[in-house]
């Protein structure tokens, strides 16, 4: 039975640990700093404890008892814990969006003897491996285009939107540059640009440039697709009030005090979708082609328990690596890109069940 030790006790880490202690292979530990979120945790079997990973030695030491470790924590925090993890010979996980904080992993991953396998989650992640196995079919591509939203059902605010996942991270997107590749040259553009307007399945939605959910797509399309892009869904008039906050408040440049705000102002909703688009476009045996993968996953009860669209597409996919990585099917070592998973075993594993 593989050891996996899960930091950070919100709403992505404890879905996590319960998906894992449910699947009956796995000795799961949940860890936190925060008593209080460890203790919402009741689910019998996981095992908690209060850990400060800014105490180098404790996290150390407490890795030292784990075969694989993944960080929940805000993407600021993951550094310290790969490195801990390199010096406790633990594979390592996490769920960040953070270009710089994923490039640092790397180079950690460079000299450790276990594997290092950032950005496993919904997007980056799920989408980016998606993407890719519907690129490899191509004989030459012109377009990659990547579309995910994590929505309320129910909308009733100005911004259309509710909290559903990590706030820090949402601002990280937000207002960080975006990797794209625009007319065969990698380039970053801005956040919140690139505005566009489409309809699924009779609804409206918009959707702009945020930063970090290509993974590492735009590396090994690199002079090989002429457009590639991600962009955030949303419903409409969204991203005209958040560039209000943003860029002519200057909220931007204050990101602790737009945490503050939007934590304060946007309520939490359980009952949420989560919209994920892909399409690629290019040639096919010397014929114009375009291929989709389009899917809407709502929230759910499962033994008992209710869960949001959010947390089993983030959670589940982490949990799906790490179930392929305890499986051989993954390296054993290096940094490991989400694009090194085949997207027929992901899709096919246990935990990532939500998405069919």
């Amino acid at each position: 039975m593989k050891r996996v030790m899960i930091i950070g006790a919100g709403k992505i880490g404890e879905t996590a640990a319960f998906l894992l202690q449910q699947s009956g292979d796995y000795q799961v530990t949940l860890a936190d700093s925060n008593e209080a979120l460890l203790q919402k945790c009741t689910d019998e079997g996981i095992r908690k404890t209060k850990l400060d990973v800014n105490n180098a030695t404790e996290l150390e030491q407490a890795l030292e008892a784990q075969d694989m470790v993944l960080s929940a924590c805000p993407f600021f925090l993951n550094v310290k814990i790969a490195t801990a993890a390199a010096k406790a010979q633990t594979h390592y996980f996490d769920l960040t969006e953070d270009v710089a904080t994923t490039n640092a992993i790397r180079e950690i991953a460079s000299k450790a003897n276990v594997s290092f396998m950032p950005q496993c989650g919904l997007a980056p992640g799920f989408i980016s491996i998606a993407a890719f196995d519907i690129a490899k079919q191509f004989d030459t591509l012109d377009a990659v285009r990547l579309r995910v939203g994590a929505l309320p059902q129910f909308p009733t605010n100005s911004l259309m939107y509710n909290l559903t996942w990590s706030t820090d991270g949402l601002i990280n997107e937000y207002c960080n540059p975006c990797d794209a590749i625009y007319e065969g040259e990698r380039k970053e553009v801005m956040p919140m640009e690139g505005y566009e307007r489409f309809a699924l399945d009779g609804v409206e939605y918009e959707a702009f440039n945020t930063s970090g959910g290509l993974g590492a797509l735009a590396e090994i399309l690199e002079d090989k697709v002429y457009n590639l892009d991600y962009k955030t869904v949303r419903y409409p008039g969204h991203c005209s009030l958040m560039k209000v906050l943003l860029n002519e408040l200057k909220l931007n440049k204050k990101r602790d005090l737009l945490k503050e705000i939007m934590e304060d102002s946007i309520p939490f909703t359980p009952q949420d979708v989560v919209l994920v688009f892909v399409s690629v476009s290019g040639m096919v045996n010397g014929r114009s082609v375009q291929r989709s993968y389009s899917r809407k996953i709502y929230n759910q009860e499962i033994a008992g328990k209710d869960f949001t669209a959010i947390q089993l597409t983030t959670a589940g996919a982490a949990c799906a690596v790490i179930d392929l990585h305890a499986k051989g099917k993954l390296p054993a070592s290096g940094f490991v890109r989400q694009e090194d998973v085949e997207f027929k075993d992901l899709i096919n594993n246990r935990f990532a069940v939500y998405y069919n």
